[in-house]
């Protein structure tokens, strides 16, 4: 279930697919049906399974720390530091893998922090906002 994790990008709706997929094969292995009402964390803790997310989150970050481990004329690491060129399309940025499970964790992605950037010689206070 979780080959080739260490570089998807996952949304909400795609983490929620997936534990539901990994309760249904945990609730058969057990044989527990729906109607029994049993909570996810019992059947968890029954069978010694993690959340798969969670498990996934953390694949993905150790797979980071191995690529960043790497010499630079590996491809991993070349393909992780590389910046395109030109401009993007118009629109939503798509969701990167870097933004997700690089050098920030889930609380910075989250906060919203202005920072005032001051110039003596220019009037025009400039606020950056970053996400």
């Amino acid at each position: 279930m979780k080959f080739g994790s260490e570089a998807w990008v996952l949304k909400k709706r795609e983490e929620i697919r997936l534990e539901a997929a990994q309760m249904k094969f945990l609730r058969h292995l057990l044989g527990i049906t729906k109607l029994d009402k049993e909570k996810n964390n019992c059947i968890r803790g029954k069978t010694g399974a993690q959340n798969i997310v969670k498990e996934i989150k953390q694949y993905q970050k150790k797979w980071l720390q191995h690529v960043q481990r790497m010499d630079t004329n590996r491809i991993p690491k070349q393909a992780l530091q590389y910046r395109p060129k030109g401009r993007r399309n118009i629109g939503r940025p798509k969701k990167r893998w870097t933004s997700i499970g690089g050098s920030r964790n889930r609380e910075q992605e989250t906060r919203l922090t202005l920072h005032e950037h001051d110039d003596d010689d220019d009037d025009d206070d400039e606020v950056y906002l970053y996400l």
